[in-house]
């Protein structure tokens, strides 16, 4: 469905490419998938609203044609942002986004258009919205039924009832690169626990720029630069016993210090990816020390909150906790105190809380298998089996394919039919 909406929204004004690359992560922007921080982002809860989160990152432009590293307009701008200027694309191109950018005039009468990633959050939203009023007209056999599209800040959040189950989908409009930003190339001259494992092609084959802004930025002008692609592919790097303590840990801290926001599992993934460049890579591939992984990673924790310092990890100059206050970090600070004092308690809630999910997922699961309601997006067949059979391969294809891009060319005359490929196998 997701695949028919991009085509039926490139099929409006023919504004997103035709054939576009689509990066389909597991887990929603609240589960810190990106580096997206957004006040706006209304609250879901697993088992209640959703039972599977995807985060989808969508070009609405594509600069692929460079091999040298990709220089951005940064003068305007906090470390890991940027404004991009129209002028780097073709007068087709300026012309068909006009209307989704900020206008500056200079003094020489030169007129520069700056992409702004609220605009094109506001007609990403409302294509979606003439799409689903289309859909809604005219509804066909098996289509999972859409319970609710809401715009949260520059995200559009979609949830699916595919069958039995209601999938989240974060949809984030992006500006997607092949290459490297120049801003992050002394990042590569340094020596990373991924060397010899993946090639520096793989982790440096593009980055994005995603709608959100800094704290003192300016939110119609400012882009966040991303490096999602680079990630999953570094998270290949990492043992089974990290990757199961930075999960343990995750759950802790979202359920601990959600309020004030201050932390998010994306500082957390931060810390693991240097402490991988920092310890030894025999001490890490130890099956056995996932505790000792856990305490770590909350001392690491401890140690950034204290010092209101976390490094970004490809732009290490941009400290992500410089704008808390010192009375919001020591408010942390304490709070994980506690967890350190008693970890197995802490662990313990963290699993009643997602056990307590479950149980609820499968209570509504059991409801609706008993008394389901024709959908009006549906004929009334029973299509729960098939329905169910997609949300578990979709699930599948994320956890097979961890990193690899989804390419998708749709034909706007024929959204029923997508070809795509993840990297270089064909579906």
């Amino acid at each position: 469905l997701l695949l028919s909406f991009a085509g039926m929204v490139q099929k409006l004004d023919q504004k997103l490419p035709v054939a576009n690359e689509y990066l389909l992560l597991s887990g929603g922007v609240r589960e810190g998938v990106v580096d997206i921080d957004l006040d706006e982002l209304n609250v879901y809860a697993r088992g209640t609203d959703y039972d599977m989160d995807f985060t989808l990152l969508v070009p609405a432009l594509k600069l692929h044609d460079r091999n040298q590293p990709v220089t951005l307009d940064m003068r305007h701008s906090a470390l890991c942002h940027s404004w991009l200027s129209l002028r780097l694309f073709d007068e087709g191109t300026i012309s068909k986004w006009k209307d989704c950018c900020t206008i500056v005039d200079h003094i020489n009468g030169a007129t520069n258009y700056f992409f702004s990633p609220t605009k094109v959050a506001d007609w990403f939203y409302d294509s979606i919205s003439i799409v689903l009023s289309e859909i809604q007209k005219k509804p066909q056999r098996g289509m999972p039924k859409v319970e609710k599209v809401e715009k949260n800040g520059t995200i559009i959040s979609i949830i699916l009832g595919v069958g039995s189950s209601r999938m989240l989908y974060d949809i984030v409009p992006v500006v997607s690169f092949k290459g490297w930003p120049a801003v992050a190339q002394s990042w590569l001259m340094e020596n990373h626990f991924w060397d010899g494992k993946i090639t520096e092609e793989e982790v440096i084959s593009g980055f994005y720029l995603v709608p959100a802004c800094s704290y003192k930025g300016k939110k119609d002008n400012e882009w966040r630069l991303s490096f999602a692609r680079s990630e999953v592919q570094l998270k290949k790097c990492i043992s089974s016993s990290l990757m199961q303590a930075y999960q343990a840990c995750k759950a802790i801290i979202i359920k601990l210090l959600s309020r004030p926001k201050a932390i998010s599992p994306y500082h957390l993934r931060s810390m693991m990816l240097w402490a991988c460049d920092r310890l030894p890579a025999n001490y890490l591939a130890q099956e056995d020390y996932a505790a000792h992984f856990l305490l770590g990673l909350i001392d690491d924790l401890q140690h950034c909150l204290v010092n209101k310092m976390c490094p970004n990890y490809f732009i290490p100059q941009c400290n992500m906790l410089e704008h808390l206050s010192e009375e919001t970090v020591m408010l942390h600070a304490r709070k994980l105190s506690s967890v350190r004092s008693d970890p197995a308690e802490h662990l313990r809630t963290a699993i009643e809380h997602v056990k307590a999910a479950n149980r609820l997922t499968l209570e509504l699961q059991r409801r609706g298998s008993t008394t389901s309601i024709p959908s009006p997006q549906s004929d009334g067949g029973d299509t729960n089996q098939p329905d169910d059979r997609l949300a578990k391969k979709l699930q599948q294809l994320v956890t097979e394919n961890p990193g690899k891009s989804i390419s998708v060319f749709i034909n706007p005359d024929d959204v029923t039919r997508p070809h795509f490929r993840i990297d270089d196998k064909f579906f």
